[in-house]
């Protein structure tokens, strides 16, 4: 377990190592971090000077080192665009994006895995055909067009939600959440529903897939033999067995939500890690585009390692492989 534990740190080291590098050369290849500050009219000497400040007139490699020295600190320097410094930006928007992402995992969870099980155990009825006709169209249509249909719809013609922002906030300690609020759970439906969708008929359909393989058993059949009730043979060993590669992917699908919430932050204007992204994309804020490819990749790379050793705790037969090998 140490040695599985180990080498998945040093992989996940390589990663980070790896995104850090391609980050950095964003320092070098997308325009020119002096001339954003000083503008088009700066005098010769103050370019020089200030790139002497900041370190650019330094060996490559020595840059970045200097840069992963700091990343590692969680500095990224200032945002060319506003000024403030990058980890203070991040830190006040990654919680806008972490409950948007949570609560989009609790509905897809929620719904997906029993609308999988139910597909998977009463395929020719109707409402089975329907749900899997639904998630074709969940799976097809872009994330951007499911919010704006739901923006249509409920905000426009019905009126029941807003169409855009975070609503009221509480601060509870160093977080401050949506989540504490009721103004702030009304503006966070249609952004979570829509961010969800994609998710949840993925998980629908891998479960169905899932479960359809483990009632084709051995196993399976042997407790029918021994008299066990459906349910008993549904819930208690089928669906149990179905949910260890569904954990996996459900696990790397949260990464998924933080990362590519960016269309639905955009779409809704949700004030997120996201729209902060895009809003550096269009300045070329090199700084906090950086950052965003270092968080996400660091995001990515924990929870990996989280699903791998639950993966290893609750297959038995990754345990067992491992000892025979040893």
């Amino acid at each position: 377990m140490l040695a599985f534990v180990l080498r998945r740190l040093f992989q996940a080291a390589i990663v980070m190592v790896a995104v850090a590098f391609i980050s950095f050369l964003l320092f070098q290849y997308v325009g020119d971090p002096v001339v954003f500050l000083l503008g088009q009219d700066a005098r010769p000497e103050q370019i020089n000077q200030l790139r002497a400040d900041l370190g650019l007139d330094r060996p490559f490699f020595v840059q970045f080192w200097h840069f992963l020295s700091n990343a590692v600190q969680g500095e990224f320097g200032l945002s060319l665009r506003q000024g403030a410094k990058v980890s203070r930006l991040i830190g006040e928007r990654f919680p806008a994006t972490l409950e948007l992402a949570l609560v989009a995992a609790v509905l897809a969870l929620a719904i997906g895995i029993p609308m999988g099980v139910y597909t998977a155990l009463r395929r020719g009825t109707f409402m089975s055909q329907f749900f899997m006709t639904m998630s074709l169209l969940g799976v097809s249509l872009p994330t951007f067009l499911i919010g704006i249909l739901l923006i249509l719809v409920f905000a426009v013609h019905l009126g029941w939600f807003p169409s855009f922002g975070r609503g009221d906030t509480a601060q509870i300690g160093w977080w401050s959440s949506g989540l504490f609020t009721r103004d702030g759970w009304h503006h966070l439906v249609l952004p979570a529903v829509t961010l969800a969708i994609f998710q949840l008929t993925l998980i629908m359909r891998l479960v169905r897939a899932e479960m359809l393989e483990v009632l084709r058993t051995d196993y399976i059949k042997f407790a029918r033999a021994r008299g066990l009730s459906n349910r008993a043979i549904h819930f208690g060993h089928a669906l149990k067995n179905t949910l260890v590669p569904v954990m996996t992917i459900t696990g790397l699908q949260l990464g998924g939500l933080i990362a590519f919430a960016i269309i639905t932050e955009s779409v809704f204007q949700w004030p997120g890690m996201g729209l902060l992204f895009i809003q550096a994309v269009t300045f070329a804020d090199i700084p906090v585009m950086s950052a965003y490819l270092c968080l996400i990749a660091l995001i990515f790379v924990v929870i990996n390692l989280v699903v791998d050793l639950l993966y290893f705790v609750v297959d038995p037969r990754l345990r067992v492989g491992k000892a025979g090998g040893h």
